[in-house]
């Protein structure tokens, strides 16, 4: 049986807390103690200790060498600062970051020789168990760190392992486009509102759509006949399509998924 490792919490946000929230649900769970720490919102890690049973500390330093995994859970920008504070601390510990841009190759130029790292991409979904993520692992990890990366990813979804330069273009289908998607539900709910039927009426019907459509795409079919299905020659549906295809919807969303794929190697975070 594998043996279960305690795993430190750096940041106590909505991505923290999701992925807290998988592991104390899971049955077969890879960790032992759970422990949380933030930089100033105490309230927060009361509440999370409340709802999930976790552990806290106030002195996150001192945590780090009584646990088997530090997971990285701040913004991008603080990335810096806080790898020269914990790589003094280090023992070989595993180090995982959820932060957009803070690939394998920059945790291991700033943390000590051969310390295994994992670079992990959800989504906003992972709050509700459903994250597509990507994600990247570093030159040391070894085939025994493996089971806890899964454990991890397996708290907040399905996900996919990648190189590090996939993760980084990647990004902008996993990670930005949900936003897409929901530019695009507010859109079809604005439509249907206009037919005076109420906002939850309409949120209702897009919703049902979308899991529909979901549906059948996860049976296999493919889009372009998933299309046809729907869209007669000469018909109402065809006529639709026909606006999409003059506005260039499809090129649209090509699009915004490049500039922001540049916005993130340029800024280096989502």
């Amino acid at each position: 049986m594998m043996k279960k490792a305690n795993i430190l919490f750096i940041g106590a946000g909505r991505m923290a807390e999701a992925m807290v929230s998988g592991i104390v649900k899971s049955e077969h769970s890879a960790f032992g103690t759970v422990t949380m720490a933030n930089r100033s919102n105490k309230e927060k890690l009361i509440q999370l200790q409340r709802t999930y049973g976790v552990k806290s500390t106030s002195d996150w330093l001192r945590a780090v060498q009584q646990n088997d995994i530090i997971l990285l859970a701040t913004p991008p920008h603080t990335h810096e600062e806080l790898l020269k504070l914990l790589t003094p601390q280090l023992n070989g510990q595993l180090v995982v970051t959820v932060a957009a841009g803070i690939d394998p190759a920059y945790l291991e130029k700033r943390l000590p020789q051969e310390t295994p790292v994992c670079w992990i991409m959800p989504n906003t979904a992972a709050q509700v168990g459903m994250s597509m993520s990507t994600y990247a692992c570093g030159t040391f990890v070894k085939d025994h760190h493996r089971p806890y990366i899964e454990s991890l990813l397996a708290a907040i979804g399905p996900a996919e392992e990648l190189s590090a330069e996939q993760v980084h273009d990647l990004t902008a289908i996993t990670g930005s486009s949900p936003a897409f998607i929901y530019y695009v539900v507010k859109a079809l709910e604005e439509a249907a509102a206009a037919y005076d039927i109420s906002d939850a009426q309409a949120r209702r019907l897009v919703i049902q759509m979308l899991k529909g459509s979901v549906a059948m795409l996860e049976a296999g079919n493919e889009p372009d006949d998933l299309i046809a299905q729907v869209a007669s020659p000469g018909g109402s549906t065809a006529e639709g399509l026909r606006v999409l295809e003059t506005y260039g919807v499809d090129r649209m969303l090509k699009q915004a998924v490049e500039a922001t794929n540049s916005h993130a190697k340029n800024n280096g975070e989502g």
